[in-house]
């Protein structure tokens, strides 16, 4: 298993949002039959006051496969993973997280008891959850006006610039393929930065749905993550991705 990134933050006396994401091999002819192969982490904390998006202080984790043979590893270290965040966050988030729930329930060859609560939670999430929970696909039509509900259409809506250089003219399976089949290592990264980019922008869309008011100008989520995660991942400083980081003309 590859694992990267940092612990949650220092959570004493502090607020802290978690948002989570999962990536999968989609196979719907099969009952049961996607599997889940990468997922992470981003923690926010959680401001009392406003704040502008651009200086959010945030963390994350991330796993992800060497192997075929390791998904069960990975589903066990989702089920921990996912235990802490219950124990830690102040609040959950995902967008569409059920089906992420779902995938990694599915796939399960042991006992699972902590993704089983969270999806307990999400269940509950707009009555009485265990922790405070917010789906931003289902849960914040009080803020969005447009009818699509994609998370890049979302985040486009509210002024969140989530462009995504790594699939172009691939697909997520077809990169995941060649690093389990070719050892592919940026294959793997672009996949893994994608990822991230999923877990770090639902986190920015749930603190507009705290009531943190929507920005008026545009957000640039890449120069978040590259903030962050260069020089922990190279596809970080290629071309394709440095060219996101530049102003755009007025």
């Amino acid at each position: 298993m590859i694992i990267t990134g940092d612990l949650a933050p220092n959570h004493a006396d502090r607020k802290l949002l978690a948002s989570i994401d999962v990536e999968w091999s989609k196979n719907f002819r099969i009952r049961n039959g996607s599997v889940p192969f990468c997922f992470s982490i981003a923690w926010l904390l959680l401001p009392d006051t406003p704040v502008d998006l651009t200086e959010v202080t945030w963390t994350y984790s991330s796993w992800y496969v060497e192997g075929a043979d390791e998904t069960q590893d990975l589903i066990a270290a989702a089920d921990t993973a996912f235990g802490e965040v219950l124990d830690t966050a102040t609040l959950v988030v995902g967008h569409q997280f059920s089906s992420d729930l779902g995938t990694l329930i599915n796939a399960a060859h042991h006992p699972v008891p902590n993704l089983h609560a969270v999806r307990e939670n999400w269940r509950r999430r707009r009555a009485v959850p265990a922790v405070p929970m917010l789906d931003t696909r289902y849960d914040l039509d009080r803020l969005l006006v447009g009818t699509s509900r994609r998370l890049v259409d979302v985040c486009t809506e509210l002024h969140l610039d989530v462009t995504q250089p790594e699939l172009g003219s691939t697909s997520m399976t077809a990169l995941h393929r060649r690093w389990l089949e070719g050892g592919d290592a940026e294959a793997r990264e672009r996949i893994t930065v994608l990822n991230l980019r999923h877990s770090l922008s639902t986190a920015l869309v749930a603190l507009l749905g705290e009531k943190h008011p929507v920005p008026t100008g545009e957000v640039n989520v890449n120069r978040l993550l590259a903030d962050r995660l260069t020089g922990t991942y190279a596809w970080t400083s290629t071309p394709a991705f440095t060219a996101l980081l530049q102003e755009r003309p007025a």
